[in-house]
């Protein structure tokens, strides 16, 4: 198994998941560069697992097609699966076995030779910490302590791709960051990383993401690349009353959003070309304020990129 001529682990095309009337994902087209950590951002709801699942063949597409690791999905799942690993937000270990209990157990799952078995535990215990937690059981971890033991479990056969489902959801600052170390000593080796999330911190820290909202790819690039398109778009309000200027400001023509960030309002105008009256508007509504342009960043690109109209009902 291996990447394409081109160095892309999972191409699709047209991807396209229906639930009755429902279009959870709608003709998504999609290049996951190999040995990279490609992000997935969206809001709760986007598609996101969705489109996860019908990758690694969990879930058949309505229509489209996919090629992950030169292997067409879903009619040749059987022959990728012990090529890819797949971690959810759900810890979904056995919480009554201990840690190297259930690193045993996962690695007789995924065929790992019963000669390289305990070698390999050995190399995972002491990678992710668990030096002296080996017969400690897997329930009474802490969060981060049992995100650690999954990633482990979901890279014991030393997978060339891992998918990861908002991995870190219920961990943390410091436990997301650790994890993260993880990832990239991941993809140094050689793995192909392909991470949902909805956390910006997260998203920058990718090589590459796509973003996802109602289902549609809306944008694809890198983060650098992403929010270099939103220059000139971008501000910051100076006030002493940002609750009522963010008011004021919210509907002008023009203005996309109006984010209070402490004691600042931060806003992104629209991309006509025109500069909305600000002045004007906060003027109007009394409120003497500084206004000045700001460098944007992923969460500017991410509202520029899930604004519209419309409450179109959601899937996962």
């Amino acid at each position: 198994m291996s990447a394409d001529a081109d160095g892309v682990a999972i191409r699709a095309r047209g991807l396209t998941r229906r639930f009755g009337k429902l279009v959870a994902v709608d003709h998504v087209d999609l290049e996951v560069p190999a040995r990279r950590v490609y992000g997935f951002l969206g809001p709760n709801g986007s598609g996101k697992s969705t489109t996860i699942r019908m990758l690694c063949g969990l879930l058949t597409p309505s229509e489209g097609e996919i090629e992950v690791l030169g292997l067409r999905v879903p009619a040749q799942a059987d022959a990728l699966r012990p090529h890819i690993g797949y971690m959810t937000q759900n810890f979904s270990l056995f919480e009554d076995l201990g840690v190297r209990e259930n690193l045993e157990f996962l690695a007789a799952i995924q065929g790992v030779p019963k000669a390289k078995t305990r070698r390999r535990i050995d190399e995972l215990i002491g990678q992710y910490h668990f030096g002296d937690r080996q017969k400690q059981l897997a329930g009474t971890l802490s969060g981060g302590q049992k995100q650690r033991l999954a990633l482990a479990g979901a890279v014991i056969h030393e997978p060339e791709l891992l998918l990861l489902d908002e991995p870190t959801s219920a961990v943390d600052p410091e436990s997301r960051r650790d994890f993260w170390e993880k990832l990239f000593e991941l993809a140094d080796i050689g793995t192909t990383l392909l991470v949902s999330t909805h956390l910006m911190d997260e998203a920058e820290r990718c090589h590459r993401l796509a973003i996802l909202d109602r289902g549609v790819l809306v944008a694809d690039g890198t983060p650098h690349e992403l929010t270099a398109q939103l220059e000139g778009r971008t501000f910051l309000v100076e006030t002493g009353n940002p609750r009522a200027a963010q008011r004021a400001l919210a509907d002008v023509p023009g203005v996309l959003g109006v984010a209070q960030v402490g004691n600042t309002l931060r806003v992104l105008i629209g991309a006509d070309g025109a500069t909305p009256d600000m002045d004007k508007a906060l003027a109007a509504a009394g409120q003497e304020a500084g206004l000045a342009a700001a460098p944007p960043n992923l969460e500017d690109v991410f509202v520029a990129a899930t604004h519209r109209g419309g409450g179109e009902e959601r899937a996962a």
